[in-house]
């Protein structure tokens, strides 16, 4: 652990679920993996995500630095969303999750 400057302690893990530990921030960020995904795209791919709570969540790993945003001037208006340099280094994390999953799903089936 870290201390920063009041003297307490960060801890790594709890700064990291800051940024990726909301219920479909993982999902987006696997959908869009390392291609150009449009929102509507994005509502299709994650079910049952309501538009708004996808809103926020982009606009949210957006800020983080996770997602770049692409807005083109045309009509109708069309935005794309990709992984930044700093946002592909989660994909390593979301594919040891998804073998974990795995084992749960052949766990429970055995």
């Amino acid at each position: 652990m870290k201390k920063n400057t009041k003297n307490v302690s960060i801890c790594p893990v709890s700064e990291a679920l800051k940024v990726i530990g909301g219920k479909w921030s993982l999902q987006i960020i696997n959908e869009i993996g390392l291609q150009k995904r449009r929102f509507g795209e994005l509502k299709r791919l994650v079910p049952g995500i309501s538009e708004k709570m996808l809103i926020q969540e982009l606009k949210s790993l957006v800020g983080f630095g996770i997602l770049h945003r692409k807005a083109y001037k045309e009509i109708p208006p069309r935005v794309e969303y990709s992984l930044t340099e700093y946002g592909v280094k989660v994909l390593p994390i979301i594919s040891q999750i998804q073998i974990f999953g795995n084992e749960l799903i052949n766990k429970k089936e055995n």
